[in-house]
């Protein structure tokens, strides 16, 4: 794993997490637990809306600390209700992290390639609707990460069971002179809760 991202998980405060939200992402942890415990293969799909925003920094985060606690049979994916654009200050943010990022293509939904790890495969990063064929259609568990996502899916069609992990929007503060303060927080926030989850696990 490339030392930058090495050294921002050590770094990363977990007892600094609130007891309400220790509470909710226990769920996941014991989702994530019982499908190790069965040896069966893990997906997960974080679902936003516009699966622009905290959808992928979720899903690079969780396949990340994935591999650093070696929780190897875990696939994750993202997707919203509709399909808009992965963010640039979201690539741009997981960049100044230490993350890899390779634009793959440059139409108006870039598709792009993330390493953590110069020998890792990257992780594939565009906008795509939760049910897109790139996604697993059934057998994954579903992390709504945003209200509007979680309000608008009461049932997500194939998902083995859901968990409304919500978190406040950096988009509010675009334009502004305190946006890329705002998205590493909410990078860095996503991180230490999914570091919370991954360092609960036991093999």
């Amino acid at each position: 794993m490339y030392s930058e991202i090495q050294n921002t998980i050590t770094t990363l405060q977990i007892e600094k997490i609130s007891i309400d939200r220790k509470a909710l992402l226990q769920s996941l942890i014991n989702y994530l637990q019982s499908k190790i415990d069965k040896k069966e293969a893990i997906q997960l799909n974080f679902i936003c809306t516009h699966n622009s925003r905290r959808s992928h920094l979720s899903q690079i985060w969780a396949q990340t600390l994935a591999s650093h606690y070696q929780v190897n049979q875990v696939a994750c994916y993202s997707g919203g209700t509709e399909a808009t654009a992965m963010f640039a200050k979201v690539s741009e943010t997981l960049q100044k992290q230490g993350f890899k990022i390779t634009k793959l293509s440059k139409e108006d939904n870039p598709v792009y390639a993330v390493k953590f790890d110069k020998n890792s495969h990257p992780i594939i990063c565009f906008s795509k609707t939760y049910d897109a064929a790139f996604n697993p259609s059934n057998g994954f568990g579903a992390i709504m990460t945003c209200d509007s996502a979680n309000e608008a899916c009461p049932m997500v069609i194939g998902a083995e069971e859901r968990f409304p992990i919500t978190y406040e929007d950096p988009k509010k503060f675009d334009n502004t002179p305190l946006q890329d303060e705002k998205y590493l927080e909410r990078s860095l926030q996503i991180a230490t809760e999914l570091k919370y989850v991954f360092s609960a696990l036991k093999s």
